[in-house]
């Protein structure tokens, strides 16, 4: 549990050794609203509404699972590039590309923005510095890559920002100078002692919003194991404070079957909630936690929380990282850059196409 020492006109976490200003703890660190039900630290009394609604995502019938099965299809890169193309569709294409232009070819730009500002830089795992593979556990970065963001992090503050757990994607990134943002940002760690070269932040960092969530996200690890153990290639992770199903090695005529296999197990625990990424189901407390607000703890972390003389960069590829984009839209400093091939709905400034292109960029 992190428990707040208060001392105006700052706030001390004790077990953080974090120092975060009144105003942002007020809007960035959830607020235990007083109830009836012990809740766990970070998560704000979910409404009658917002419980239903859950629910029924959960436990909705045929209806709800062939929308999710059409959603599953629409994740799949495999899906889009069998669609035969068209002239509708690459003008659809042009345009999205003239709205979120590629980041390589607008690089001069890009920096003049940043011109005078503390660059922050703020990237996720799968998809941006590594490929999508079958396998989760062989997703490896290239030693380019690794060279490359050792060299950013000499330059710039440097951020992992994953669905992954902090132990899994270190062991892929081998690089202990990063803060790392792990099961989607609810699990922060700053670099090991003695690695940082920025001087803003003096003493270790550790933020877990969730962390009463553990019990609750082994026992759903382990039932969600046992459920689906009966369909072909799926994949079934424990991400610490979120677990994760994989369906990118599932049979395309098995996904119904999966869909009522992970709701099965969920319908049990209401309070936590079901989302989709590419190819994967995401299991998550519903908390007023994600990718957007660990990027604001970092920025606050850091000492950038309340100044114009930041420039945040995120890049990411995933549903997931959205939240992250809307944040620096929201703030109107620095932008997001999302990794695709494909026209997407999203909130990020600029593109890129692949994993390559984002060696190329940072």
């Amino acid at each position: 549990m992190v428990r707040f020492v208060v001392e105006k006109p700052q706030i001390m976490s004790a077990s953080q050794n974090v120092v975060v200003s009144e105003t942002t703890r007020s809007s960035i660190i959830p607020n235990n609203n007083s109830s009836s039900q012990k809740l766990p630290p970070g998560l704000i009394s979910i409404s009658k509404k917002k419980l239903l609604k859950n629910i029924d995502i959960i436990n909705g019938g045929g209806q709800r699972i062939n929308a999710w099965v059409d959603s599953m299809r629409a994740s799949s890169p495999t899906h889009l590039k069998s669609l035969p193309s068209s002239i509708s569709s690459q003008q659809h294409l042009n345009s999205w590309i003239m709205q979120h232009p590629s980041a390589l070819e607008v690089f001069e730009q890009i920096m003049e923005a940043s011109r005078g500002k503390q660059i922050v830089m703020f990237l996720d795992y799968d998809g941006t510095l590594s490929p999508i593979v079958d396998d989760p556990d062989k997703a490896f970065m290239s030693s380019k890559m690794r060279r490359t963001v050792k060299k950013l992090a000499k330059c710039f503050p440097t951020a992992i920002v994953t669905g992954r757990c902090i132990d899994k994607v270190y062991n892929f990134v081998k690089l202990a100078e990063l803060y790392y943002a792990g099961s989607h940002g609810m699990d922060i760690k700053g670099p090991s002692k003695g690695f940082s070269r920025h001087k803003r932040v003096k003493q270790s960092l550790l933020y877990q919003p969730a962390n009463d969530y553990l019990p609750m996200i082994n026992e759903v690890y382990r039932q969600l194991l046992e459920k689906t153990k009966s369909t072909p290639g799926a994949k079934v992770e424990n991400h610490k404070f979120c677990a994760s199903v994989h369906f990118r090695c599932v049979d395309e005529k098995k996904w119904s079957e999966l869909v009522l296999q992970v709701r099965s197990v969920l319908k049990e625990f209401p309070t936590l909630k079901l989302t989709q990424g590419r190819k994967v189901f995401e299991i998550r407390p519903m908390i007023e936690w994600d990718k957007g607000k660990a990027l604001e703890f970092l920025l606050e972390a850091l000492g950038f929380g309340n100044t114009n003389n930041v420039f945040p960069v995120y890049i990411g590829d995933d549903r997931t990282d959205e939240d992250a984009f809307k944040m620096l839209r929201d703030r109107g400093e620095g932008f997001g850059i999302l990794v695709s091939k494909f026209p997407k709905d999203t909130d990020a400034s600029y593109s890129l196409q692949d994993p390559s292109e984002a060696s190329l960029n940072i």
